[in-house]
């Protein structure tokens, strides 16, 4: 069964600064204006959506069977040390953000690189809720694991596009090297312990 969430777009301005270069940094009264233009105008355009679905898994002989395909990812294999389910997530702050990016790449590169780093901020923000709304539900949880990260392939995807219907339930879609629409997009699995 697939589970539905939304919630309203929030933002972190210490994790935007990280995504910008400005980790640790002292945050300057010039790049302070810019912030506050950018949270105005980004705030309206989040639309955060996320699907989930639970699923029982099996691990044996280095391969971990995740109830919607099989891998052979070492790293996933330890995150989910102590598991037998999972929770399969996709989730996305909505397409607004991407259009607003590509607007102001035209208008402003300097505030479009703040909505880029915005963008990437919230919808970490947003994968959090996600997590904490999972864990809620079904108790105690591993961190979240996306494809891509360590030696899972990418390729899962495909699989966790289909297990979801992720472009139904929440128009994202999937290009041929697996890289997701709207941008501001993840996908990730969640160990239930």
């Amino acid at each position: 069964m697939i589970n539905f969430f939304s919630g309203a777009g929030r933002l972190d301005r210490k994790e935007t600064l990280r995504y910008l270069g400005y980790y640790g940094v002292k945050e300057e009264a010039a790049v302070s204006g810019v912030l506050d233009e950018c949270e105005k105008l980004i705030l309206p355009a989040l639309r955060p959506a996320a699907c989930y679905a639970v699923f029982d898994i099996s691990r044996g002989d280095g391969v971990i069977d995740l109830g919607f395909a099989r891998t052979e990812s070492k790293a996933l294999f330890k995150n989910l040390e102590g598991c037998n389910k999972i929770a399969l997530f996709a989730a996305t702050i909505g397409a607004e953000v991407d259009r607003l990016i590509i607007k102001y790449e035209k208008l402003s590169p300097a505030r479009a690189a703040v909505l880029q780093a915005m963008g990437a901020a919230a919808a970490e923000c947003w994968c959090d809720d996600v997590n904490a709304q999972i864990t809620k539900e079904f108790g105690e949880t591993k961190p979240r694991f996306s494809c891509g990260y360590g030696d899972l392939p990418i390729e899962l995807q495909k699989d966790i596009f289909v297990a979801l219907n992720a472009t139904k339930n929440l128009g994202i879609t999937l290009s041929e090297n697996c890289f997701m629409t709207p941008t501001k997009s993840v996908t990730a699995i969640v160990g239930i312990k």
